[in-house]
């Protein structure tokens, strides 16, 4: 009961992304580590909360990933998910620490292509930064987030290091990551949320339209999977339609179920003016085909920050719900 009070007090919040007088801020820093899974260096950003410099406590920690053409600084200069946070704990919500790393375009996963790193550095996007840090050359980002970088965050900081106190979120790209790494890694992440994510994959892969949900509308579904959303999908994914059902969350929470792995708890989202609403709409039918629960809400929005803005309040009081009530 607790945790629908603070979500429904924190959806009639203002979106502004300034904070309300006197609530207290928690401390944003930008640090790095060395990922071996990737060879690189990587950004990460972090936010610790209001009590954080003033206690001895741990924290639970929540990973919250960004999108397509994003990188660390998304999530706080687009998304004021710091402000977001403070407001939350100032109406009674249990603080958390943020995460907030930099995936590159990479999918959050290993990619099937062998990196061509000289090629990467020629055609290197506007948005992506250094050429040194977007150019990997071992494109491991799923070991990044499950070893190197759970593993940095419960060193560095003072974490509740353990499954019942982690989650993990995202957005697009992200929220696609958010339920495949809380499917494959399952021992590591007690709970996962999904913002407008592209949680049913298979509809982008190669050599025809493989399970295409019903109710896509033709038009966004040739623009984006010809687009550049869809060449980076299928750069990372590969042609091979099987290491694509590899990587679909719905496969990935079957193989866990199998081997009678503790399931994450879910929750996912997406904008009623979506281009993946159908994909998220059969992402909900298969696991309530499968008797797996999924708090699952839409909301009326589009595939941007203005909708993101306004509902990663939810996903945060949810999250806190799941991983700092204990």
């Amino acid at each position: 009961m607790r945790t629908l009070v603070l979500a429904a007090t924190i959806a009639t919040l203002a979106p502004e992304p300034g904070r309300a007088q006197g609530v207290a801020s928690g401390r944003v820093v930008t640090d790095s580590l060395w990922s071996y899974a990737l060879g690189t260096y990587k950004k990460v950003v972090v936010y610790l909360p209001p009590s954080y410099d003033r206690s001895s406590a741990r924290y639970p920690v929540a990973y919250y990933l960004h999108g397509w053409s994003g990188d660390e600084t998304n999530w706080v200069k687009a998304g004021h998910i710091d402000a977001a946070m403070d407001t939350l704990v100032a109406v009674g919500g249990r603080e958390m620490i943020l995460v907030m790393p930099d995936g590159d375009d990479s999918w959050w996963m290993t990619s099937e292509a062998l990196p061509d790193v000289p090629g990467c550095q020629r055609t290197l996007p506007s948005y992506a930064g250094e050429a040194g840090t977007y150019c990997v050359p071992w494109p491991h980002y799923d070991d990044f987030i499950a070893y190197d970088l759970v593993r940095y965050v419960d060193g560095a900081y003072r974490t509740r290091a353990d499954r019942a106190h982690r989650g993990i979120a995202g957005l697009n790209m992200g929220g696609y990551a958010a339920m495949m790494l809380s499917l494959q890694f399952p021992q590591l992440f007690g709970a996962a949320a999904s913002h407008s994510g592209v949680v049913w994959p298979l509809e982008w892969a190669p050599d025809g339209v493989v399970e295409r949900p019903a109710g896509t509308p033709d038009s966004t579904w040739s623009r984006i999977r010809a687009g550049a959303v869809g060449r980076s999908m299928l750069a990372v994914f590969g042609r091979d339609t099987t290491a694509w059902r590899s990587r679909d969350p719905v496969r990935l929470l079957d193989r866990a179920r199998a081997r009678g792995a503790t399931l994450p708890a879910l929750k996912a989202d997406c904008g009623t003016a979506d281009p993946y609403l159908a994909g998220n709409r059969a992402f909900r039918d298969a696991l309530a085909a499968r008797g797996v629960p999924l708090v699952y809400n839409e909301y009326a929005g589009a595939h941007d920050w203005a909708y993101w803005r306004t509902h990663v309040r939810e996903s945060l009081a949810w999250l806190a719900g799941q991983i700092a009530v204990r």
